[in-house]
């Protein structure tokens, strides 16, 4: 069974400071990375950049956002990042797909840069 999201900021009203991201790229290879971000434009692009981006994608360029929640908290963040993260290959697979099928206009609210890029 996977995890539920838990601290998923959806109706709470928070202010940009406030909200913190965990998300999921599919890199060029088709593997996935995870990370936590307070800004996802702004990270998505790094990890394009080659210069900024994880260690883990340089190498697997071009990345595409396929997976993003939200949060009021670093921690609660950083909690569900470890939680994908232990997810099997699998399950990750799961989570992916039934984010392209309900989120891509949660990603178009968010930022359209990432719009562009999140197709699976």
């Amino acid at each position: 069974m996977l995890p539920s999201a838990g601290e998923i900021a959806t109706t709470d009203p928070m202010t940009d400071s406030d909200i913190w991201y965990t998300y999921m790229l599919r890199c060029n290879d088709r593997s996935l990375y995870t990370g936590i971000t307070k800004d996802i434009a702004r990270r998505l692009a790094e990890h394009n950049s080659a210069k900024n981006g994880a260690r883990y994608t340089r190498s697997r360029l071009p990345v595409k956002l396929v997976f993003l929640e939200r949060f009021s908290s670093r921690a609660a963040a950083a909690k569900r990042e470890y939680q994908l993260k232990r997810l099997s290959k699998t399950e990750k697979q799961k989570l992916v797909q039934e984010a392209a099928n309900q989120d891509a206009e949660k990603f178009a609210e968010i930022c359209p840069i990432v719009s562009r890029s999140a197709s699976v």
